[in-house]
């Protein structure tokens, strides 16, 4: 194997993580680095929608780009990119229009990057050590969110400067670039290619995927379809994602290739991805959450809980890998395993109470970061198996367009739970104390209060009387909606657990399957 592209491929997984934390650690530190812009709540939430539609929308081009350009060229471009849209934003993104439209830049450069890394990965990596590179890419999906947090931590806690949320990403960029520079080898650039490039269905795939992650990710906010916005968006991503499809089945050359889904393992590791994504949630932001909301933490305070799913990655899948390159194993009972494990967590999860903080979390994450590994890396096995080299920007492209879909889904899905339970919990909440109003009265003293909360009269007993009462009420309805949460994504679990049980075969170690070929 030559060192040389391996440190190639090492520069374009690391430029890979860099805008994945892009994303994830201004999420996190979203109220500091909207209070340092300048800017509202409102405008704020859009540093994260635009980031993803840009993300959505070079996933689905990047491969075929690639391929035109050249991987080593297109690569530079898009971490020089990634480089020329950050630097700006701590520095002049006052003005929100050049703020957020600097931001869906570092969205584009996101999505022009990420999916590189499976091309270049199953070009690069040869049989007999393909499973244990897997393990590096498995990084991207398992190991950078659960960072984030720590990051936002350290910056906005410890640090105290919300600006480096964007410098971290520069010197990273930097190093990046020189190890594709000097590692990745240089093909001739077929720019024969773009006269045949699908551009239509890059249009439609901006028209369609774009408007489907903004209606996702600003639905709530807006009151869905109250809003003649995402009235219209829901109209135009229908439109868009349809004429999409449609017109990959005829393109010369499509942007992906839908045939690739009558593989069985194929289709399973494309469906299993995106539910997985959205699972994960149950280790990142769930218990973040939680504990954000009804324990008072900040990032430093919580960030040991997803640090801990990071760290852990780092042992557990190369030990992954080493357990699927065993020719007796069956990577669909590791799944299983794996499966086993985050929904055991999310069992656990049912029996959340107010009185829980950070250290009863810690079996949960850890069970959480096992069944990641094993999830993550046999799904990537499945998948490479049976795609050709010359097939990878296909499948990177049909693979990695659904995955950035699948944040803005996850975030949907939290805060559809979030208004349907936490409403319903607390219109219950509120209804029976105010049934029970006289045992309000008459009873014990709630937590920090000395007396009841109300006198006879109705009228606050003591100073801080309703406030206290109010944040009883609040922990409660955030107890139950995270209760909820862990549910339905239990539910999730159980679903591709079904899946898992009729859709893939079974596969070998590359070593050994690839040599059949």
């Amino acid at each position: 194997m030559d060192t040389r592209r391996l440190v190639g491929l090492g520069g374009i997984l690391l430029a890979a993580m860099v805008a994945q934390l892009n994303d994830q650690v201004t999420a996190t530190a979203l109220a500091d680095v909207s209070g340092g812009l300048g800017i509202s709540h409102d405008d704020g939430t859009w540093l994260r929608t635009l980031y993803v539609t840009g993300e959505v929308i070079g996933m689905c081009m990047a491969p075929s780009l690639g391929v035109a350009f050249s991987i080593r060229h297109f690569a530079l471009f898009a971490i020089g990119l990634s480089c020329a849209a950050t630097l700006p934003i701590p520095l002049f993104g006052a003005d929100p229009a050049i703020l957020l439209s600097l931001r869906a830049l570092q969205g584009l450069a996101a999505g022009f990057t990420i999916p590189l890394l499976m091309t270049t990965a199953l070009r690069v990596l040869d049989p007999p050590i393909r499973l244990y590179g897997l393990a590096v890419y498995a990084l991207t999906a398992t190991f950078t969110p659960n960072l984030a947090t720590t990051l936002a931590a350290l910056w906005t806690d410890v640090v105290d400067d919300w600006r480096f949320v964007f410098f971290e990403a520069l010197p990273f960029c930097a190093v990046a670039a020189v190890m594709v520079w000097w590692g990745m080898m240089q093909d001739p650039p077929n720019y024969d290619r773009l006269r045949h490039f699908d551009w239509p269905g890059a249009l439609l795939v901006a028209a369609g995927f774009g408007s489907l992650s903004i209606v996702l990710e600003q639905g709530d906010r807006l009151d869905w379809y109250n809003s003649s916005v995402i009235a219209v968006m829901t109209l135009v991503a229908i439109l868009g994602i349809a004429g999409f499809l449609i017109r990959e089945t005829r393109a010369e050359q499509p942007l992906i290739r839908l045939d690739l889904l009558k593989r069985r393992n194929f289709a399973y590791a494309a469906l299993t991805l995106i539910f997985f994504l959205v699972i994960a949630l149950s280790a990142s932001q769930v218990p973040l959450t939680f504990l954000e909301q009804v324990k008072g933490y900040k990032p430093l305070q919580a960030h040991w809980l997803t640090l801990e799913v990071a760290a852990t990655q780092l042992v557990l899948l190369p030990a992954t890998a080493l357990l699927l390159d065993i020719e007796w194993v069956d990577s669909r009972w590791v799944s299983a395993v794996g499966f086993a494990c985050i929904l055991t967590a999310c069992i656990m999860g049912l029996f959340l109470t107010p009185a829980w903080t950070r250290d009863q979390f810690f079996l949960q994450q850890m069970l959480q970061s096992v069944g990641f590994s094993f999830v993550v890396m046999p799904l990537l096995m499945m998948a490479t198996n049976v795609v050709d080299p010359k097939e990878g920007p296909y499948a990177s492209a049909l693979v990695n367009g659904p995955r950035a879909v699948a944040e803005a889904i996850g975030a949907w899905l939290i805060e559809l739970i979030g208004r349907w339970r936490g409403g319903l919990h607390r219109t219950r909440i509120v209804e029976t104390i105010g049934a029970d109003r006289l045992n309000l009265i008459q009873a014990a003293p709630i937590p920090g209060a000395v007396r009841p909360a109300l006198t006879p009269q109705g009228v606050p007993s003591a100073p801080g009387a309703l406030e206290a009462l109010n944040s009883g009420v609040d922990a409660a309805v955030t107890t139950l909606t995270t209760i909820d949460t862990f549910l339905v994504l239990g539910c999730l679990v159980i679903f591709l657990m079904a899946v898992l049980a009729v859709l893939p075969e079974r596969t070998y170690p590359p070593r050994i399957q690839l040599a059949k070929h």
